[in-house]
């Protein structure tokens, strides 16, 4: 895992070897996934180290609709321990129905 406190400076190198160990990717980020840090950091680790990946590159991020002011809807909104672990078991399933 690798938790990306800043993205300016990016540290590719840590992303990359933490890719080259599990050859999988979930990004997770609190952003609509669209033109998010998330998909500019999918796009690099395509572009940059595809040969590493066994399963493609997965997002879990805000669902693309306004943010509701209603506290129990803005939490379905958000990324959420239920989106992430859908998203790694996808991931898996994939590599495993090979």
């Amino acid at each position: 895992m690798v938790d990306l406190r800043s993205i300016k400076p990016l540290d590719e190198q840590a992303i990359y070897n933490s890719v080259g160990k599990t050859h999988r990717v979930v990004i997770v980020e609190q952003d609509r996934p669209f033109c998010g840090v998330g998909g500019r950091d999918c796009y690099r680790i395509q572009n940059n180290i595809f040969d590493e990946l066994d399963a493609p590159v997965l997002r879990v991020s805000q669902e693309d609709v306004p943010m509701p002011y209603n506290e129990r809807l803005e939490q379905a909104v958000l990324p959420n321990m239920d989106k992430l672990m859908a998203a790694v078991k996808k991931g898996l399933l994939r590599m495993n129905s090979r």
